[in-house]
């Protein structure tokens, strides 16, 4: 990495301040040029920024701050401008004159961890508190980013590394006095790994969740009610409502905020048997939909009594009796009269649906891990440790499956390695004593 790259920090458009940062070994002879002169380090200096032929850009805020303590680790500059595009696209246009190269999306983060200022997760926790939406994806995200996940790996990298010295010396120091049964030491701290590992890969579909989404399906046949409550509760017009049977025949997703957890509300096409093959494909993206999302809730038309639902629900499902404001004629059939025209009934919905959100996303402690990458190695980690803590496998097979669990854990936040291994070997048995 011998180029120095440029970037906004700022979103484009028009605002009060707009913020372009500068990354590499030559931050600081541009900074120079631009600015004049350096200012003292990590201390904001007001300077005239000016293009090669000596033009006025702005007057601006400018932070040297020399590496390796900065973001990247490298040589970093900050501009704080004046917000206006052209001031901006000027700057811009000054550094790029200099032979900087425009950062890549991402870049200025790869370089933090390519520069062990972050780890793998950390970088992963700056991209999700970027993305944060919600109360509860803000606190997750910066737990990920202050090392929750990496504080984590170091326990179990005590461990692994623990557990595959006991294997290394029974295999490769058979001569020194060390007990026969040295290699059964391993199984105590494998075991107290794997159940700590299978409780962080059960939590981190919760963590996905929070970052995703918590999915809710509108079920039912047609003229049940469903865009219209999708409507209530969007507080917008996001689906067409008419009194014709297959209206709606694409998912109509809309992102909610309940109880401080982003969830996404579908509503879904009503399911029958139709002919239409528009309408059949809605029907199938439908039940697709609802197949996989977190909690469905089925509208039933309260006002006819042979309005059976087209699917028999889960335990866990809600199902209301639609249009109760036109009078419920089937008060045998389980479920909630309801209709969204009531301010009442809209808010024991958004109770209920509060409640099963935090029920499903809350926690004591917030998860550790947090993406589907996480969890895929740590299911690997688990399944090489697994083998290693049968206690008939023999110590040199047991010891290759530690090592290929540090390495799928080692793809989670980047850290162990063999000298850590070796010093614990010769730390732990006094070899060569």
């Amino acid at each position: 990495m011998t180029d120095t790259i440029f970037a906004p920090a700022t979103a484009p458009g028009r605002a009060a301040v707009a913020v372009v940062r500068i990354s590499g070994p030559a931050a600081g002879p541009a900074l120079a040029q631009i600015a004049g002169r350096l200012p003292a380090p990590r201390r904001a200096a007001l300077r005239r920024l000016q293009d090669e032929g000596g033009a006025i850009l702005d007057e601006a805020l400018v932070l040297w701050m020399p590496g390796p303590a900065s973001y990247t680790g490298e040589d970093s500059v900050e501009l704080h401008l004046h917000g206006g595009p052209a001031v901006v696209a000027g700057v811009l246009d000054a550094l790029a004159a200099q032979g900087l190269r425009l950062a890549e999306a991402g870049e200025f983060t790869r370089r933090a961890f390519e520069h062990g200022r972050l780890d793998l997760a950390q970088a992963e926790g700056v991209a999700d508190l970027i993305e944060a939406e919600t109360q509860a994806q803000r606190r997750q995200a910066l737990d990920q980013l202050g090392g929750r996940l990496s504080g984590a790996q170091d326990r179990w990298r005590e461990a692994l590394v623990e557990a595959l010295a006991v294997f290394e010396a029974a295999v490769d120091f058979p001569d020194e006095e060390i007990p026969a049964d040295v290699a059964n030491r391993a199984a105590p701290i494998l075991t107290a790994l794997i159940a700590e590992l299978r409780t962080a890969a059960a939590e981190s579909e919760r963590g996905e969740r929070v970052r995703s989404g918590y999915r809710i399906a509108l079920m039912g046949a047609p003229n049940a009610g469903k865009s219209t409550l999708l409507n209530a509760l969007a507080r917008r017009e996001a689906a067409i409502v008419t009194a014709t049977a297959g209206t709606t025949r694409d998912i109509i997703e809309v992102p909610l905020v309940l109880a401080g957890y982003k969830v996404i509300l579908a509503d879904t096409a009503g399911l029958r048997d139709t002919a239409d093959e528009i309408e059949a494909e809605g029907v199938r993206r439908a039940q697709a939909w609802g197949a996989q999302a977190d909690l469905r809730i089925w509208l039933r038309d309260g006002t006819v009594s042979d309005g059976d639902l087209p699917v028999t629900p889960e335990p866990d499902d809600l199902i209301l009796l639609t249009k109760r404001d036109l009078g419920v004629q089937a008060p045998e059939v389980e479920g909630r009269p309801f209709t969204a025209l009531s301010g009442d009934d809209l808010a024991w919905l958004a109770e209920t649906l509060a409640l099963r959100v935090s029920g499903a996303l809350g926690g004591g402690e917030p998860p550790t891990a947090t993406r589907l990458r996480h969890r895929e190695l740590l299911v690997e980690a688990i399944e090489r440790l697994s083998r290693a803590a049968d206690p008939g496998v023999e110590p040199e097979l047991a010891a290759e499956d530690v090592r290929l669990a540090a390495r799928a854990l080692d793809r989670v936040t980047g850290r162990i390695g063999a000298e850590d291994v070796l010093d614990r070997v010769f730390a732990s048995f006094c070899i060569g004593k």
